[in-house]
């Protein structure tokens, strides 16, 4: 099967998940659509992905089919396509979401192989690693959000959980496979940094070290040192020491620094500079609503998948 052929059949499952499943999109006015619209949350990433190699499953997978490493450039160019698939699957109309997953999907088809060349094997399309990258991702962004924007309530928290589960029927997890409050994924995180699933190899330590401290990553010194601190400070510990990284007191005074400066800054900035252009363009089509229709998902984002 050529990649078109996998693509569109990929597009075509997707669909059909969707138009099966009970899943909403969350449209203006969801908790969604309020954090990812914040270009400054990318800065959670860092986090999540340290978190992901962590599990050796995930480490090996990006090894041997990540193109991010060798210099500034593809690092950049890998978040990029990881951003825009993001802000696809947020902001994006119906046919934009369903490419998005199918491209994914499609991606996820050859990332498959042995970890660290022994017998146990891994694969994207693995619902229980599909959940752990989902979990750190759903766990790392309303926490750099709280950090660099705002306060979010515990009800905002479970909303942002519930709304992220569409990624269920978007990459062929089963129904209910998600935790769906706030309380249920950290219980979640909690369990595997307990049960032993995660496991920091050298693999893991190499990829962290390209991901954080890529070649010439100095000439770009203010943006990566504020995602060195925020990613590193917000670490599990166990997991931090794992990966050998140091956090002294010189560097949580600096970790408050740079979070309050980032803040500030943040405020003073214009809606165009700190949020995404996808979220805006879509925000226009919305402001002449009512208050009461902004809750509701937007008609590009109501579930009509036929």
């Amino acid at each position: 099967m050529s990649p078109l052929e996998r693509f569109a059949h990929h597009r075509d499952a997707v669909r059909a998940r969707l138009a099966g499943s009970g899943h909403v999109r969350p449209g203006p006015g969801s908790v969604t659509w309020k954090i990812n619209r914040e270009i400054v949350v990318v800065a959670g990433w860092g986090r999540a992905i340290l978190l992901q190699l962590a599990h050796p499953s995930l480490a090996a997978g990006v090894h041997a089919h990540s193109r991010f490493r060798g210099s500034l450039w593809s690092g950049f160019s890998r978040l990029h396509s990881t951003v825009s698939a993001m802000l696809s699957i947020t902001f994006g109309d119906d046919e934009q979401v369903v490419a998005a997953a199918a491209g994914i999907n499609t991606i996820h088809d050859r990332v498959r192989g042995y970890v660290d060349g022994g017998h146990q094997t891994y694969s994207a399309h693995d619902p229980d690693l599909q959940r752990w990258v989902h979990v750190t991702l759903v766990q790392s962004m309303p926490l750099v959000y709280e950090s660099l924007v705002g306060p979010l309530s515990a009800e905002e928290k479970d909303r942002y959980c519930a709304e992220a589960a569409i990624m269920e029927p978007l990459l062929g997890m089963p129904e209910g496979w998600l935790p769906c409050q706030s309380a249920q994924l950290d219980a979640y995180v909690a369990d595997m940094l307990a049960a032993g699933e995660l496991d920091v190899t050298d693999t893991s330590r190499a990829l962290a070290r390209a991901i954080l401290y890529p070649p010439h990553w100095y000439l770009c010194w203010p943006v990566f040192r504020a995602m060195q601190l925020l990613t590193i400070g917000s670490l599990p510990s166990t997991i931090r020491q794992a990966y050998g990284l140091t956090w002294s007191e010189r560097d949580q005074r600096s970790f408050a620094r740079w979070t309050a400066f980032i803040r500030g800054t943040r405020r003073l900035l214009p809606r165009f500079a700190r949020e995404w252009p996808r979220a805006r363009r879509n925000s226009l089509v919305t402001r002449d609503l009512s208050p009461r229709d902004r809750e509701r998902p937007s008609p590009a984002a109501a579930g009509r998948w036929g």
